[in-house]
This record gives C-alpha cells, sequence and structure tokens, in this order.
C-alpha cells in the first residue's frame, strides 16, 4: 500500500520511494526487492544490449546510502568488516562484509571514501538496520553514521574506471578480481565475468533525472540478468541466515584472509583452511522451451531428492534462460537438474 508521495505505508515494511524515473516513457516498475525503480522500460533484452555496449544507465536509487565520517573511520570500519580499509585512497573502491559472531553473511558493503567520508552502498531497504548495527559499535570513536538514503541516490553504469576528481563519486564493482590477500572458490583464468565493466554513481536525489540526461535507461531485468551471466553473488538472493562467504565465491572480492580481527573472522579462517564449504553456488542453464520460468525460491532437485534452492533466475539476451543456485557440496557436477518441473544443466562456480 503506497500513500500520495509513493512511499510505502504497510506496517513493519522498510520504506520505499518511488523513482522520479518512472514517470519515462515505458518504464514498468519492479517488485519485491527491486520495487520503487523500474523492471524494464518495454524491451528488457534491447537494454541488456545497451549496458554490454556501454550505452545505457540502471535506475538502482532504491538502494540505501550510508555515510560514515570522522577521523577513525576507515580504521573503525577496517575493525568491524571483512576487508582491509586502513590507508584506503581517496575515490578507490572496495567491498566489505559485516559478518554474524559465526560468520554468516550479514551485510554487503559498497564502500568508497572520498577523503573526507566514507560511502555506502546497500541492499533496498538494509540502509537503516546497517545505520542501527554501526552506531552500536562506535564506543568512544571519533565517527558519525548517517543514513542519507532520502538525500542521495545510486545510478548503475556500465563503466570500469573509479571516479575521479571533479566527477560524481562512484563504486567500481571489483568483480570478479581477486582484491587484496584472499582466494577464488571458483575459476581465475575464464571466469565469464573479466573484462566486466560496473559501478554504482552516486547523485543527489533531487538531480537524478539530470544525471541520466539524455543516455538510455535500462532497468533492473537487464542488469540482473547481465549479473547472473557474470556469477555475481547479490545479498539477499544467494544469501539466507547461514550464508558463508565461500559457498558463493565471495572471498574474491570483499574478504582479506590476513587481516586484523573481525566478527566472523573465526569461521572464514576454518573454513578456509580446513576444509570446503558445506554449499556451492552454481551457474544454472534453464530449458527455454516452455513459456514461464521457475521462480527464485523454488527447490532444486536431482532426481527425486532436493539438493538446493534457486537464487535468481534471469532471461539473457545470448544465453536464453539463466540462473544461479546453491546445492550440497556432494551434488554431482555432471548431473541434469530439475527446478519446478524445468531442466537445468549445471556449470561449477564453487568448486565441490
Amino acid at each position: 500500500m503506497r500513500d500520495a508521495l509513493g512511499t510505502t505505508t504497510d506496517p513493519g515494511a522498510p520504506e520505499v520511494v518511488r523513482s522520479a524515473l518512472l514517470d519515462r516513457s515505458g518504464a514498468v516498475e519492479g517488485d519485491g526487492p527491486d520495487a520503487g525503480v523500474a523492471a524494464h522500460y518495454g524491451d528488457p533484452l534491447r537494454e541488456q544490449r545497451l549496458i554490454t555496449e556501454g550505452l545505457a544507465v540502471v535506475d538502482l536509487s532504491h538502494r540505501g546510502v550510508v555515510t560514515v565520517t570522522g577521523p577513525d573511520r576507515l580504521s573503525w570500519l577496517h575493525s568491524i568488516t571483512s576487508q582491509q580499509l586502513t590507508g584506503l585512497p581517496a575515490r578507490e573502491s572496495r567491498e566489505a562484509l559485516v559478518l554474524t559472531p559465526k560468520g554468516h553473511v550479514e551485510h554487503d558493503l559498497h564502500l568508497v571514501d572520498d577523503g573526507e567520508t566514507t560511502w555506502i552502498t546497500t541492499e533496498s531497504g538494509q540502509s537503516p538496520a546497517l545505520t542501527t548495527w554501526l552506531n552500536s559499535m562506535r564506543f568512544m570513536l571519533r565517527v558519525e553514521v548517517a543514513d542519507v538514503t532520502s538525500d542521495w541516490a545510486v545510478l548503475g553504469e556500465p563503466s570500469a574506471a573509479e571516479s575521479q576528481p571533479g566527477e560524481p563519486l562512484a563504486w567500481r564493482d571489483p568483480w570478479p578480481d581477486l582484491v587484496g590477500d584472499t582466494a577464488a572458490y571458483g575459476p581465475v583464468e575464464g571466469h565469464p565475468a573479466l573484462g566486466r565493466a560496473w559501478r554504482e554513481v552516486l547523485v543527489p536525489r533531487t538531480a537524478l533525472a539530470d544525471a541520466v540526461g539524455d543516455r538510455d535507461l535500462a532497468g533492473t531485468w537487464a542488469s540482473e540478468a547481465l549479473r547472473v551471466a557474470a556469477w555475481r553473488p547479490r545479498l539477499g538472493f544467494e544469501t539466507d541466515h547461514r550464508t558463508i562467504a565461500h559457498e558463493v565465491d565471495w572471498l574474491r572480492t570483499a574478504v582479506h584472509l590476513h587481516k586484523g580481527c573481525y566478527r566472523g573472522q573465526e569461521t572464514v579462517a576454518r573454513v578456509h583452511n580446513l576444509g570446503r564449504p558445506p554449499r556451492r553456488l552454481v551457474f544454472l542453464h534453464l530449458d527455454g522451451s516452455g513459456h514461464t520460468l521457475p521462480e527464485r525460491g523454488h527447490a532444486v532437485l536431482a532426481g527425486d531428492r532436493q539438493v538446493g534452492q534457486l537464487t535468481s533466475v534471469a532471461r539473457h539476451f545470448e544465453d536464453g534462460p539463466i540462473g544461479l543456485a546453491l546445492v550440497k557440496r556432494n551434488t554431482p557436477v555432471d548431473e541434469v537438474l530439475d527446478v519446478a518441473g524445468v531442466s537445468a544443466s549445471q556449470v561449477v562456480v564453487v568448486a565441490p
């Protein structure tokens, strides 16, 4: 239920502000985690092509934006997240995870510092919880945390460049590079996302339309299809309450293996040093002969045995119906799987 301003009014639901770009011709609003922005503008397959050609931007203004200021900000964030952040140069992007004490993924931080303020973008609806948790961890340090989602918005654009002085600040997605002292649980050579160009540009919410200018717009259906094809994990999609970073190959961009102690580090180190994760991410080629696709959350079967769950699904402009799934580690890698009656061949992302 929405009020006259387009804001959710359901009790207990995270606030969703309707993007001004939904007034553009052909815009069809998304739902669920991507409510508030356009799922597509009439032709999602064409929109994928425009992104890959560097010609379109994506309205991600439903993402949360949190700022951290103060002289202790980077050393403090370094001490409570999975990433090496001390001495981070201005305008150099990092990805960091907030883990539970048992090492389960709780928050994914897209982080860039401008020399005075650390800017963090989060999944839609996550910024209030993140802000509350960060404030609870401040103690006597010289830091200030603010949720600025109401004032700042995010645009996704196909660029592999860090932002430069004089340009709007941007977070460059490092995926699938190995960032710092870390490890890959999926392939290094031959990874499908090698050469991928993607960043999130921070703009004042009131200037969102001006920031788009005369560039083409693409919806989240298009950007999600390209994310799935890149095997890129997304919080709340490839994660649940028991996900550890190893299962979805998240160490490569978001976890430094030899930094100081932080919450959840013991699990990260134990699994890395002593074994393999209990589940593994797989990429699925789905049978596209039918008219419908299984929905995210459907059970993944090997024969009559449930071995996992579909975490993301999309239609790719070249590969057709595709998906990501978390399956049990011992699921045979050559077995054709079944998702809601749709056959699916698997490509190993995290090796068993």
